[in-house]
Parts: C-alpha cells; sequence; structure tokens
C-alpha cells in the first residue's frame, strides 16, 4: 500500500466527516499535500453532488467522486455528471405502485442536465421535511415538491428515495426487491436508528462495481477503502484492504481487513499519511 499505485476510496458520513458532517481543518491539512504529490484519492457516497461538491471544495482532489452509491460519478474538474446509471421510466413506475399500495410516495431523483430535481408527491415524512429544508437552496438540486406529473416527467431517473420510520419502509424494501430488477438499499439512519433510509437505483448499481470502474480507470494497483455503514461492506469486498472506523456497525467491522479510530478522531486522512 505505497505512493501512486494505490487508490484510496473513502465514504463520507461516520466515516471521513466529522460528528458534524464536515471535513475538518486537520483532515484538510493532512490530505491536501498529498494530493499534491499524486495521492489517488477519492469519496463514494450515497451523496449526490449537490452537498458532495461544496463540502469537499478545499480538498485538491482530481478524481471524480462516486456518488448516488455508485449509480453516478461526478466529474468536479468539468462540474458535470461524467457517468450515469438511468433507472428506466418502467421500472420508475412499478417501484411507485408498491409505494401507493403501502400508502406513501418516495423522492424520485432526475437529472437535469448537471443538475438533480427531486420530485416528490404527497405529504412528506417528518425526517424527509427535514432532509429538503436542510438541503433547499443548494447550487446543484432543486425540490419539486407536489409535482402531480412526478412519475412521468422525461428526465433520467438515477435514484428513487424515502427516509421514513424503519419498520413502515421494509415491506417496500422487501417487495422491490423481490418483485422489481433494481439495486435496493435498505439501512438504520446512523443519527437515528429508528429511522430507514431506502434507495432504490437500476439493476446493477452499487459502490463496488463504481470502486471496482474506477481502478480500472486510474491504472491503480491497489484498493483500499473506508467505510463504516453496511452500503459499505460491498466495495470492502472487492478491495485490495478495506479499512472499517471505530464507530462502524459491527458486521462492517466483522467485514474489513482492519478497523481503526473513530471518525471523530480523523482516522481515515491519518491511516493515508502513515501508507502513502
Amino acid at each position: 500500500m505505497a505512493n501512486n499505485d494505490t487508490l484510496y476510496i473513502t465514504d463520507l458520513d461516520g466515516t471521513l466527516l466529522d460528528a458534524n458532517s464536515s471535513i475538518t481543518d486537520e483532515t484538510v491539512g493532512i490530505l491536501n499535500p498529498m494530493l499534491d504529490q499524486g495521492l489517488q484519492f477519492t469519496v463514494a457516497t450515497a451523496r449526490t453532488p449537490a452537498t458532495v461538491v461544496p463540502m469537499l471544495s478545499r480538498l485538491h482532489t482530481r478524481l471524480p467522486f462516486i456518488v448516488l452509491n455508485g449509480a453516478a460519478t461526478w466529474d468536479s474538474q468539468r462540474g458535470d455528471y461524467s457517468h450515469v446509471n438511468v433507472i428506466p421510466q418502467a421500472t420508475v413506475e412499478a417501484i411507485c405502485a408498491v409505494y401507493e399500495r403501502h400508502g406513501l410516495h418516495p423522492l424520485i431523483y432526475r437529472r437535469h442536465g448537471h443538475l438533480i430535481h427531486t420530485h416528490h408527491y404527497g405529504t412528506l415524512s417528518s425526517q424527509e421535511e427535514k432532509f429538503v429544508e436542510e438541503r433547499q437552496g443548494l447550487e446543484l438540486k432543486k425540490f419539486i415538491l407536489n409535482d402531480p406529473d412526478y412519475m412521468h416527467n422525461p428526465d433520467e431517473a438515477m435514484l428513487i428515495f424515502s427516509m421514513q420510520d424503519y419498520e413502515r419502509l421494509r415491506p417496500i424494501y422487501e417487495e422491490v426487491k423481490a418483485t422489481i430488477p433494481c439495486s435496493a438499499v435498505f439501512y438504520h439512519d446512523i443519527f437515528d436508528p429508528a429511522s430507514g433510509l431506502l434507495e432504490i437505483y437500476a439493476p446493477g448499481v452499487s459502490k463496488a462495481e463504481a470502486v471496482k470502474a474506477m481502478q480500472q480507470q486510474t491504472g491503480a494497483k491497489e484498493v483500499v477503502v473506508f467505510g463504516d455503514n453496511r452500503n459499505d461492506i460491498p466495495m470492502m469486498q472487492v478491495a485490495t484492504h478495506s479499512v472499517a472506523v471505530a464507530n462502524a456497525f459491527p458486521e462492517v467491522k466483522a467485514a474489513a481487513h482492519q478497523v481503526i479510530e473513530a471518525n471523530t478522531t480523523n482516522a481515515v486522512p491519518r491511516f493515508i499519511a502513515t501508507h502513502f
């Protein structure tokens, strides 16, 4: 695990970010000198470019960001998507039909040029209301709420998403996973375990597939990944070396080759500095 032959890929929330979901001054101070020397480093996150781009603006990154759990990559040099896995419209409609049978409507993320337009119809959950409120005014994302045509918009769908009580989302996840060709990720909110996050992507989408593509693109001989949540396990399984932070879920730590200190100690950049 040395120098430019190694590609380092880290999750954000609960892994690279601190308890306030921010990049610390120490992280910037550790990573930027290595990035300037050619460190191959990027992130793999469920977040969209709307929050990732401003969050990482102080880092001298050059590689594309893996966003939306691998459904897309964002080229920060060009300010646009470099790759998108599109959910077929028929699949969008089938998934929304499952939601409706359970009395809910999801948020549908569609690519609108270099922007994301997030469509929703009906009542948001309290978790979703907070989620939307915190993201209003972002440069790269626009929320279109109470949109009666939200299912049939011509823009390409990238993600179908919900934040809701975990047990209320569980039957939707189980039915979608059993009956519709797609990639569905369902997990507890790390900040509120009673809440669940359900993310549905095109078939074959995962952080693991995106990590393999990034390795091929960079020509790196080895890949080191860092994570804390269950959706990080697939990329750990395809990495040369996988690292869990101490605050990770037990099954994530069990899947990793190594466990380091918690995200709140800037453990990821410190690990990279030791090995670069």
